[in-house]
């Protein structure tokens, strides 16, 4: 992977959680079956995925659970609106709903980079709008795609690290 940009053909996927599912699974869990949805997207092919990190909800909500975050990389070709209707659906299979902005929620997929490209609209907005603000997608990105540049910022992934004010952020040990 260069180090100024990703490879054409390349997704970047940020997982959350922080509700259980439906059936009672754990956040951890439906974040794993994401992974699991994700690699069966036709098309793409899940190639990488970080450790799982545990987050305060940002903007922080003491009434909430922390979430479980982690980021996957995806090689292959995807339209972006497609993408995210396929995202969504993965979501609404999971028991997602969106009562506000911001909600506690079961699963959610946001599209952080897609090959690079650079758009305001129609939705997906690429790159992420807020992905270069929240430390609980740069660290766990960073681990599948260490040498990604920020598509609007130019910025690699460690220096908007570096930028970051503190957050309540760390990784999931497995036991």
């Amino acid at each position: 992977m260069s180090a100024e940009r990703m490879r054409s053909g390349q997704a970047l996927i940020a997982i959350g959680a922080n509700l259980p599912a439906g059936d009672g699974a754990p956040p951890l869990e439906s974040c794993k079956a994401a992974l699991a949805a994700l690699d069966a997207l036709p098309g793409l092919r899940l190639v990488a995925a970080s450790r799982w990190w545990e987050s305060a909800p940002i903007p922080p909500n003491p009434a909430a659970p922390r979430y479980v975050n982690g980021v996957a990389l995806l090689e292959g070709t995807a339209e972006p609106a497609k993408l995210l209707t396929a995202l969504q659906a993965i979501e609404n299979a999971a028991g997602r709903t969106r009562p506000y902005p911001n909600a506690p929620r079961v699963l959610d997929l946001d599209i952080i980079d897609l090959d690079g490209l650079v758009r305001d609209a129609p939705d997906p907005v690429l790159p992420h709008p807020r992905a270069h603000l929240r430390g609980f997608v740069l660290y766990p990105l960073a681990e599948v795609a260490p040498g990604w540049v920020h598509p609007r910022l130019q910025q690699p992934v460690a220096a908007l690290i570096a930028g970051l004010p503190a957050q309540d952020l760390r990784p999931i040990i497995p036991a």
